[in-house]
């Protein structure tokens, strides 16, 4: 009795400290960001789809799917992207997530009847601040992300990449930050996700150079983690093997030591150490502890 009412003391200030770490939109009206009003611009550029596919191994599948246009977003794929996030924040049982390209492509950035429709600066403005809100619900989702990365990832979908916590090549792949060549920066969040995975030294020359990352060069310059093996054919269940080792253990724990990740990288060190201590107290005596502590758990 006495450990339940300790627990209950301990767990007083979860709900608010968590709350902060799942703040769900970087923009909104006080921004001057209506989001209907994007929505409805961007729904004027129909084609593609966003498909999800959640398996009972807590594994998901997060597919763009426009392969006339090799994969890019139109108006409704930005629009479906964000709703399928929003399924994947409400997945409890969600532990990983790969994201990929239809037939054996990642994506070419952003549709370019989209872009050309949408050439104002206003509007240019809050399509950026639309998929920035959506790319980084992506990057703080309490599960653990890695991008597929088969064929041409280029400027957004370059961008995208960047919104997961790993990256994966097959062989002949390439990765490139092309903003430069259309006249502009990354503007999805791409930029500033960039100089956390790789620096600013290096992050300077991606963008400034337009530097076409091929496999190799992408793992020496600790943009992506790891390279497949050649087999288009076999490379989802290579990415999900992969992603396997770092999702084995019950989804509390996982998703739980994915939001310790995202305090720390996102809080202060001091409120990053309370979310730490209040995510640890949700685990402290749960089922998944007491289950380890049955089975006496040795560490290895």
């Amino acid at each position: 009795m006495a450990t339940c009412i300790w627990r209950r003391l301990l767990l007083q200030p979860v709900k608010c400290r968590l709350a902060c770490q799942r703040v769900k939109s970087i923009y909104n009206g006080t921004h001057g960001f209506d989001e209907n009003e994007i929505k409805e611009k961007l729904r004027h550029f129909p084609g593609g789809s966003i498909d999800l596919s959640k398996g009972n191994d807590g594994i998901g599948v997060l597919t763009l799917n426009n392969p006339v246009h090799k994969n890019a977003f139109t108006g409704t794929m930005m629009i479906e992207l964000q709703d399928r996030v929003k399924e994947l924040e409400d997945w409890t049982e969600g532990r990983g997530l790969v994201v990929r390209g239809a037939k054996n492509t990642f994506c070419s950035g952003s549709d370019l009847n989209t872009v050309k429709a949408m050439c104002s600066s206003e509007e240019g403005m809050k399509m950026c601040m639309f998929m920035q809100n959506t790319l980084t619900r992506l990057k703080r989702l309490p599960l653990i992300s890695v991008a597929l990365v088969q064929g041409k990832a280029l400027g957004g979908a370059a961008e995208l990449t960047t919104a997961c916590d790993f990256r994966l090549m097959t062989p002949g792949s390439e990765i490139c930050f092309v903003q430069k060549h259309m006249g502009l920066v990354p503007g999805w969040g791409g930029g500033a996700r960039l100089v956390q995975i790789v620096g600013g030294q290096q992050s300077l020359k991606l963008l400034s150079g337009a530097l076409r990352m091929d496999p190799v060069k992408a793992l020496n310059a600790g943009l992506i983690d790891d390279i497949l093996p050649p087999d288009e054919d076999r490379a989802l269940e290579e990415a999900q093997h992969w992603l396997s080792q770092y999702t084995k253990a019950p989804a509390e724990v996982i998703r739980s030591l994915k939001k310790v990740v995202i305090a720390g990288r996102e809080l202060p060190l001091e409120e990053a150490l309370k979310s730490e201590k209040d995510i640890f107290g949700t685990l402290w005596g749960g089922p998944a502890n007491l289950q380890a502590l049955a089975r006496g758990a040795k560490h290895k």
